[in-house]
Parts: structure tokens; C-alpha cells; sequence
């Protein structure tokens, strides 16, 4: 007995415009829907992240109490699950290039869609940084003001704990940057650890509901913990970071994210694993969406098709086998 599926259009109907904008996005455009998922996904982690960032730092300066690295933290974790939340069943959710990259090498991710993917949440973080700077320019200017009047302009302004230091990451004056690229590798180790684990449908202890909120967590972690020394953790948001720190923030996060996976997928996941009852519905549903639209699926989703016929191969042999040995008992009882 096959599952009942109740469509959204059938219980909230659609506006004509509505109905044929669907229909193009799902066949045309539906590589643009996936690219402003991203871009959306980078934009609610970065936005959340940058203000509270700008609060801290500003107030700082400003000689208020106006936020904390607990608030800053707490930020960038509630943005990342706004973004995972709103936009990952639209594009998968990577928002950062590190996932996208592992993706490729794990999950047969396309490399062609992966550069598109890679592009637009770079430019989305530019994008954000720049909208948050707009808005806060007055303050960030005034701040910069009480920098130059304190004679501290040239040793603060470009530092961490400087307005430049909103945007582009510079690691703390003094610190010896192996001890940071130290910093910056096993953190972002963590963080991916923590996403590949996630998006393991094979993880009991994971439902699909928790994973944006465990995923923010980790970042949270990141900036708890670990910001004061150095902390970048993607290079969609921090690929503009400033002096001998600019490579270390933009790429060391790529193979640390990598070496998660890897570590994750040799050591702690294991494909003779069933799927877990909560992903199962979760994971039909998506592959339902890309059946109906036509949508070529990737990794496991494309695998979910063969996982059927198989299935369904075994029952109908397994079926053929009952009714031969049905056959062969009704025969001798004959004889």
C-alpha cells in the first residue's frame, strides 16, 4: 500500500502567477532557486553574526556595555539555524564552500554545481558585509573617530577588536600564527565533524529537526571558545581577512571540513546502517519533490532509487520462491 501524499497546492491553492512561476522554476531556473538558497542561507548566518559583532565591538569602543562574545556566539549560532531551518530543503544547506567541497569528494555532489555553489556564497557574504556596514557606518565612523582622538588609531583599526575588525578577520597582535593555524584547523575540525554527523541519516540520535540546532551550537562553541585567539571557521564569510592571517582564515577551513568528513565517514558512519525512522519521511519527501519536478537527485537521494529497486527485486523473488515452493508441495501431495 503506497503512502498517501497531500500536496500544498491541493489545501492552499496558488495564484495563476504564483502557478507559473512553479513551473518554471522547477525546470528552467531551478539551478537560480538553488543558488538564492545559498546565498539566503549565508545571508541569515552572516547578518545575525556581523551585528552582533558590530555591537560588541563598537559599544566597546564607545566606552557601553552593549554586548558580550557570549552574545556574538550566541548570534552566529541562532543564524546558522535560521539558515539550515529556511533554506537547506531548497539547495542541501551547505553555505559554506568547505561543505560544498567535501560534498564532492563524499556524497557525489556535482562538481559543475559546485562552483556555482561556491560563487554565490562567497559574493553572498560580500553582499551581507556590506549591508551591515551601511548600517552601522555612523556608529563604525564615530567609533573610528574615538580611535584617532586616543592616538590608537594605527595599532587598533585594523585588529580584531578595531571596526575593521567587524568584517575581516585579523588574528591577535603577538600571536604566533602556527599556534592559530592550530586554532583555526582543530575548530573548524569540530564544526565539521559536528555537520557530517548531522547529515547522517543513519544517526539515531540526530533527527533532522535537531540538526540545525546542533550544527548553530558548534558554531557557538567556535566563538566561545576560541575567537579570542583566531577564529574564522568559512571562508564564505571570511575569505576578506586582513595581513599574514588573510590565507589561514579563508582556506584552513577547507581541509579541516574534509578531514571531518573523512574521519567521520572511515570511523563513525557506516553504510550498512538502516536509515533512521525520523529521516525516513524527511528523506521521501525530498526525493518525492525531486521525482515530481523532473530534478536529476544526487548522492544518496539518487541512491534511495536503487535502495527501491532492490527492495522491490527481493520481494517479488522472495514472492517467486513462496509460490514455486507452494507449487512443488501442492505437486507431491498430488503424487
Amino acid at each position: 500500500m503506497s503512502d498517501s501524499k497531500i500536496y500544498l497546492s491541493a489545501i492552499a491553492p496558488r495564484p495563476r502567477w504564483m502557478t507559473s512561476w512553479e513551473r518554471l522554476k522547477h525546470k528552467e531556473l531551478h539551478w537560480l532557486v538553488e543558488l538564492v538558497a545559498e546565498m539566503m542561507g549565508v545571508f541569515l548566518y552572516v547578518y545575525a553574526g556581523l551585528g552582533a559583532g558590530a555591537a560588541f565591538t563598537v559599544a566597546s569602543l564607545l566606552g557601553n556595555n552593549i554586548g558580550s562574545l557570549f552574545t556574538v556566539g550566541f548570534a552566529y549560532a541562532i543564524g546558522v539555524v535560521f539558515a539550515i531551518s529556511l533554506c537547506a530543503a531548497t539547495s542541501g544547506g551547505h553555505f559554506n564552500p568547505a561543505v560544498t567541497i567535501s560534498s564532492v569528494i563524499f556524497r557525489d555532489f556535482p562538481v559543475r554545481k559546485a562552483f556555482r555553489y561556491i560563487t554565490a556564497q562567497i559574493f553572498a557574504g560580500y553582499i551581507t558585509s556590506l549591508i551591515v556596514y551601511v548600517q552601522w557606518k555612523d556608529l563604525l565612523e564615530a567609533a573610528e573617530k574615538v580611535l584617532i582622538e586616543n592616538g590608537s588609531y594605527d595599532s587598533k583599526m585594523f585588529s580584531s577588536s578595531g571596526p575593521a575588525g567587524v568584517f575581516a578577520l585579523y588574528a591577535t597582535p603577538g600571536m604566533n600564527l602556527a599556534r592559530v593555524f592550530m586554532n583555526e584547523f582543530v575548530t573548524d575540525f569540530l564544526i565539521g565533524l559536528v555537520i557530517w554527523g548531522t547529515l547522517d541519516p543513519t544517526n539515531q540520535m540526530v533527527p533532522p529537526a535537531a540538526a540545525p540546532w546542533l550544527v548553530g551550537m558548534s558554531y557557538g562553541v567556535a566563538v566561545w571558545g576560541y575567537s579570542p585567539t583566531a577564529i574564522a571557521a568559512n571562508t564564505a564569510r571570511d575569505v576578506a581577512s586582513g595581513g599574514n592571517y588573510a590565507v589561514i582564515a579563508a582556506l584552513t577551513n577547507i581541509p579541516a571540513t574534509v578531514f571531518a568528513a573523512l574521519v567521520y565517514e572511515l570511523f563513525l558512519g557506516s553504510a550498512t546502517r538502516t536509515l533512521t525512522p525520523h529521516h525516513i519521511p524527511f528523506l521521501k519527501a525530498h526525493k518525492q519533490y525531486y521525482e515530481d519536478n523532473k530534478i536529476a537527485p544526487y548522492g544518496y537521494l539518487e541512491g534511495l532509487n536503487a535502495r527501491r529497486e532492490q527492495s522491490e527485486s527481493f520481494e517479488l523473488n522472495s514472492e517467486d520462491k513462496v509460490r514455486e515452493s507452494r507449487i512443488e508441495t501442492v505437486s507431491q501431495e498430488h503424487v
